[in-house]
């Protein structure tokens, strides 16, 4: 009676079934792959929770959806359609994020073609090369703390094209105005510059040399963000 539960009302002498052991010995392995995966993803890098667990869950899913399939071409073909549609993040992900994503799908979709040594195989070399990547530190930009986004407002009789170049040159090795904005009726101005440190200590002497350019007015300087929507 037990065996009945787990037998699919379209199985026939021709189509191959599942057991239970080999269903639950393939969801075991690929969780532990999604977990791997995951904690290789959150060493020495950026991340949310959210994604971590969507990461570790990942596998086990497309699993579960492989094995259901169980061969038939025009079931894969509308199973690979709907995941085109499916969005991971509510917005646009970096390049490694959605790497880390095909990479969890394709070790789950060889777990759910039957191949666990296999997959164990491929997880555990990818895992490898993405943890030794990220303790090299590849890609990552050695300047980054350098890198500055500095907000200034101005009066409207300061000329900001040569006011603060001396200053620039004494104190960045590259600066330039990415927006001018008016203010207050057009009595101020509102310049936002991307610029790179000489020498990030020297940060105050070189807001207090400014200020005295600008006449006192809001100055703010911050670390420039990257931007994770490009690739």
């Amino acid at each position: 009676m037990l065996s009945n539960i787990f037998t699919g009302i379209f199985d026939t002498t021709t189509t191959s079934v599942i057991s239970v052991s080999q269903f639950v010995l393939c969801i075991a392995i690929s969780l532990l792959m999604g977990g791997f995966l995951a904690w290789v993803y959150t060493f020495r890098s950026q991340y949310t929770a959210s994604f971590v667990v969507t990461l570790a869950m990942l596998p086990a899913v497309v699993c579960i959806v492989i094995m259901m399939v169980n061969g038939n071409v025009g079931a894969g073909v509308a199973v690979a359609g709907a995941f085109s549609l499916v969005r991971f993040r509510s917005v646009p992900g970096s390049a490694k994020e959605i790497g880390t994503i095909f990479l969890a799908m394709a070790a789950g979709l060889i777990s759910g073609m039957g191949y666990l040594g296999f997959a164990v195989l491929f997880t555990v070399i990818m895992g490898v090369v993405m943890l030794t990547l990220n303790i090299l530190g590849v890609g990552t930009h050695r300047k980054e703390t350098g890198e500055k986004t500095l907000k200034i407002t101005i009066p409207e009789d300061l000329n900001y094209g040569t006011a603060f170049d001396d200053v620039f040159e004494k104190y960045t090795d590259k600066c330039d105005v990415v927006s001018v904005k008016t203010s207050n009726l057009g009595s101020l101005y509102k310049l936002t510059y991307h610029l790179e440190m000489k020498d990030v200590s020297q940060e105050k002497s070189f807001l207090d040399e400014l200020r005295c350019r600008n006449g006192n007015l809001e100055i703010s300087i911050a670390r420039q963000e990257v931007n994770i929507n490009e690739l």
